[in-house]
């Protein structure tokens, strides 16, 4: 007649093998090829997922490898409390954990601006309300917000800069006229992120 067995069974007699083998101080690979197996083979008898762990013949074998008897076995086996750690088999690691994302910088809020002029028309006309980020660097033929230090606001494409100038597209000749502009003549430059019907 076929002996069935419980989980808590089956792990508390790998946990006794797997005791007995640390013991001896023997690896899974060491005790494993005392019997002809794998490293993995032994750990899965370790393990409790390896069928016959219960047949004599078997627990002859593996208890011989560690230069044991079964009953030194079925001894450790029986002083052994189920536990949830009996759940996880094989070795562990934390591995790579992902944290998340690198921390962003504080939200800047947007800040919306009412075009008056045509001056960068087609871009955008008279009218269109512009979305743009404090802060935020804009790129190549990207529109940009412009606060002078006198206090007056201007609307560009940023073309292109350097350590002492910036060099934009737009104003009252329209979108084919470069304007070269100190860096030192502006208090910020933001991109603008939208262009927005008006509100």
């Amino acid at each position: 007649m076929a002996r069935f067995e419980s989980d808590d069974e089956v792990r508390r007699l790998g946990e006794a093998l797997a005791r007995l083998r640390r013991e001896r101080g023997l690896s899974q690979a060491e005790a494993g090829q005392k019997v002809g197996m794998t490293s993995q083979g032994w750990g899965l008898y370790e393990a409790g997922k390896r069928p016959g762990l219960f047949r004599p013949d078997v627990q002859r074998r593996l208890t011989a490898a560690l230069d044991a008897t079964i009953e030194a076995l079925m001894l450790d086996a029986s002083t052994l409390e189920p536990s949830v750690e009996a759940d996880v088999a094989g070795v562990q690691s934390r591995g790579r954990a992902f944290d998340g994302p690198a921390p962003r910088p504080p939200a800047v809020s947007s800040q919306r601006l009412r075009l008056s002029n045509d001056d960068l028309a087609p871009w955008a006309a008279s009218g269109v309300v512009l979305e743009y980020e404090p802060g935020r660097w804009p790129r190549r033929d990207q529109g940009c917000v412009i606060e002078m230090n006198d206090g007056e606001v201007r609307v560009r494409l940023f073309e292109r800069a350097d350590a002492e100038r910036l060099v934009l597209r737009g104003g009252p000749g329209g979108l084919a006229v470069e304007e070269t502009m100190e860096r030192s003549q502006a208090r910020s430059v933001s991109a603008v992120m939208a262009r927005l019907d008006a509100l």
